[in-house]
């Protein structure tokens, strides 16, 4: 069974696959970083100065409107926090545009 464990883990692919995946999760940071604090503030200054992270809606006010998420997470009120989910969502059109860019110089070099 180690023999066999060891086998596998000597092959070329299941090491390019944890670089991959280690070089993926920096990436994935770099792009946070980028759409967090390069990207949404411009666009949320174009729209009015709003905070995409910090966008939501109350879906009950039986205990209080908040004045911010952070209020209405600490008063345990339910909200939909759809900015954040903004916020992903463009973290993850970028992410997937990189990914495209790269599989498209990975296949060029390979020709």
């Amino acid at each position: 069974m180690v023999k066999d464990f060891k086998e596998f883990v000597a092959r070329a692919n299941v090491i390019d696959l944890a670089v991959g995946v280690i070089i993926g999760a920096a990436l994935g940071k770099i792009v946070t970083s980028l759409v967090e604090g390069i990207i949404m503030p411009p666009i949320g200054l174009l729209l009015g100065k709003v905070d995409f992270a910090s966008l939501f809606l109350v879906l009950a006010h039986s205990k209080g409107v908040p004045v911010s998420l952070a209020d209405a997470k600490a008063k345990a009120i339910p909200v939909l926090a759809y900015g954040s989910f903004i916020n992903v969502f463009v973290n993850f059109v970028i992410f997937a545009f990189v990914i495209l860019l790269l599989l498209r110089i990975d296949t060029r070099l390979r020709k």
